[in-house]
């Protein structure tokens, strides 16, 4: 049969026991009371009475919000877990003959787990007569210990088992520091990215108000014609008869 555990407190009126060693809301100590007094007291300051230490002789009671405190708690434990990182044990091999390129791309993939806060396990294949050279091996993990130096250390040093060769580098910097400077890189990025597009749409509001800045020349019209005293005779209309004297 499967035992159940209680992870929340007794509170309040599940308090069985006939007494509890008292603790006010501040911390102080107020002694040694009948139950029954202690929740009279809770309910005067309008707070709960919680079993804190139920194990104790006699069990340990505190005035305080219940909800509040267990909010609080939540909180605090979820913000535990998000800081809670498992490192990872990577894996790599490296040949004992092994060219600069190859060396300096796996060189890359180790550095890339060390920085992310993972561990990384190196190991060293041997082939046929390569078996009888292993310090040729414990001096290309070295050179490789030496090479990442600023990000990892030798957690385990070099030893052959068979036919391979495995030495355990650990993270200079742990997982969750390696994932916060990485958010904090990440956030950096995109505040470039948010200002580059800032500046774009500065640009584009500054042309555009230098673009209704510009007054349009006013449209010029044809001078007028200079009025005469004597204004010409219609088409068909009478002639003017001749000047009296």
């Amino acid at each position: 049969m499967r035992s159940t555990t209680i992870s929340e407190p007794r509170i309040n009126d599940r308090i069985r026991v006939p007494e509890v060693r008292l603790i006010g809301p501040g911390g102080e100590q107020v002694g040694v009371v009948a139950t029954g007094v202690a929740l009279k007291l809770a309910q005067d300051a309008d707070l709960d009475l919680v079993e804190v230490a139920p194990d104790a002789r006699p069990p340990v009671a505190k005035l305080m919000d219940f909800g509040k405190f267990k909010y609080e708690s939540d909180m605090k434990a979820r913000e535990a877990r998000r800081k809670q990182a498992n490192t990872l044990l990577k894996e790599i091999r490296f040949r004992l003959k092994i060219d600069p390129h190859d060396y300096a791309t796996k060189k890359g993939h180790v550095e890339r787990f060390l920085s992310a806060g993972d561990k990384v396990k190196v190991m060293i294949m041997f082939r046929g007569r390569e078996q009888s050279r292993p310090e040729m091996g414990v001096r290309l993990l070295q050179r490789l210990a030496d090479d990442v130096a600023e990000l990892g250390f030798v957690e385990s040093m070099p030893k052959q088992d068979g036919r391979n060769m495995t030495m355990v580098l650990g993270p200079v910097k742990k997982k969750a520091e390696a994932k916060s400077e990485q958010r904090k890189r990440s956030a950096e990025v995109n505040a470039q990215r948010k200002t580059k597009s800032e500046v774009k749409a500065e640009a584009r509001a500054r042309a555009a108000q230098d673009g209704d800045g510009e007054q349009p020349e006013p449209a010029t019209e044809p001078a007028a014609e200079p009025a005469t005293s004597s204004a010409a005779p219609k088409p068909g209309g009478p002639k003017p008869g001749p000047a009296s004297r």
